[in-house]
């Protein structure tokens, strides 16, 4: 499987992911023309080569309107680890920052996901503020830079030739920062409510080490958090920030392959003993409508020696609280228990093959040492019902 690493020992910020990510490029310089192709007004985007503690990495900037870069004559300023943003209140909501991806010459993916990166950063800012989501008003990351910040790194994730990322714990620091609303605690309000479900530390170096556009764009990529799995590594990529500590200030991105895969996922468990099976059967297709990787029954003897049923669902992580939330609303229960555990798994892969009656969906399963390959049931349903023969006949019409 191809993986991608993100290296976050320093934090995250969207020009620090970007720095990081055209670095896996064979010519970074083809791929500076491309984001510049894409449409933002009045942006453009530079990168440099910078030497920090002796290792050269890239260093993103983005220019906004006559070659000021990212706005420095606004009145606000907003400093990050990597970069001092200076804004003005340009209050921008949702819909003005839909309409500006919506003009953009992106790949219909890229826009929904710059579009679903901003609609996260909305949802934590409506946490943040106790308001509708409709009501929130950018500051900082509705600027045209941080559109830039979004839209880049969506899709020079999108031109990477990759399966899966994943991402090591994220620092944030500590202390304050001043931004559009005021003085507020690191990680804000709105970074903290992104990080949710997500292992972060503050680490010794006072400031914000992730910005609200770096917790979203991680929050929204990233499959799985922790240490680098087991990989042989292609390429390397530094992104590098603008300010210097006493540890090298980057973003670490590392592209290779992992053999075999193991990833954590939460498991969550309720008694159920007054439920019918009618409404059972209906909170295990919405947790499965939801995302859930598995959702499964067991009998079970309870409390007064009533007959019931362990309900279990298998999910992601970072799904772990909206799986809760559906399982309050969908059963009886007055109690979950959550598991994490270690999930080991065979990468997958389609074929499409001919046989007697036609075309048929080939299932292939690989690591492990293990290797093996079974025809799509459906496929094989519909030739039994067409040709009039068993299940059986029809797998055996395969060989």
């Amino acid at each position: 499987m191809r993986t991608l690493y993100l290296e976050c020992n320093m934090g995250a910020a969207g020009d620090m992911l970007m720095a990081a990510l055209i670095g896996l490029f064979e010519k970074p310089e083809n791929m500076i023309a491309k984001l510049n192709n894409l449409g933002i007004p009045d942006v453009e985007y530079h990168i440099s080569n910078v030497t920090k503690s002796g290792i050269r990495g890239k260093q993103m900037s983005v220019q906004v309107c006559g070659g000021q870069e990212e706005g420095h004559e606004h009145i606000d300023s907003h400093e990050h680890h990597g970069h001092s943003h200076k804004h003005t209140h340009t209050h921008t909501g949702l819909p003005d920052v839909e309409h500006i991806l919506d003009s953009l010459n992106i790949p219909e993916k890229v826009k929904n996901d710059a579009k679903a990166v901003y609609h996260l950063i909305a949802e934590a800012e409506s946490n943040a503020h106790g308001c509708l989501v409709e009501q929130i008003h950018f500051h900082e990351v509705g600027t045209m830079d941080a559109i830039a910040d979004v839209v880049g790194t969506c899709y020079l994730l999108h031109e990477l030739n990759f399966d899966k990322i994943i991402a090591s714990a994220v620092r944030t620091g500590y202390g304050q920062i001043k931004c559009a609303h005021g003085i507020l605690p690191v990680p804000a309000p709105a970074t903290e409510y992104l990080l949710r479900g997500i292992p972060i530390y503050a680490g010794r170096i006072e400031g914000e080490m992730c910005t609200p556009t770096g917790a979203a764009l991680l929050k929204y990529f990233v499959s799985s958090f922790g240490e680098m799995p087991v990989m042989q590594i292609e390429k390397t990529g530094y992104g590098m920030g603008k300010k210097d500590f006493e540890s090298i200030n980057c973003v670490r991105a590392m592209l290779g392959t992992t053999a075999d895969s193991k990833e954590q996922v939460c498991i969550l468990s309720c008694n159920l003993d007054d439920m019918t099976p009618e409404a059972i059967g209906f909170a295990m297709e919405e947790l499965f409508k939801a995302g859930a990787l598995d959702v499964y029954t067991t009998p079970a003897n309870m409390k007064k020696n009533r007959p019931g049923i362990l309900f279990n669902c298998i999910c992601e992580t970072k799904q772990c609280d909206k799986m809760v939330h559906l399982m309050f609303l969908h059963t009886t229960t007055l109690g979950i228990r959550e598991t994490m555990c270690n999930r080991y798994i065979l990468e997958r892969t389609t074929t499409i093959e001919k046989s007697l009656y036609g075309d048929v969906h080939i299932k292939h399963a690989s690591g492990w040492g293990i290797s093996r390959s079974k025809p799509e049931y459906e496929d094989i349903a519909k030739i039994a019902r067409e040709k009039e023969i068993s299940f059986l006949q029809a797998t055996d019409s395969l060989l």
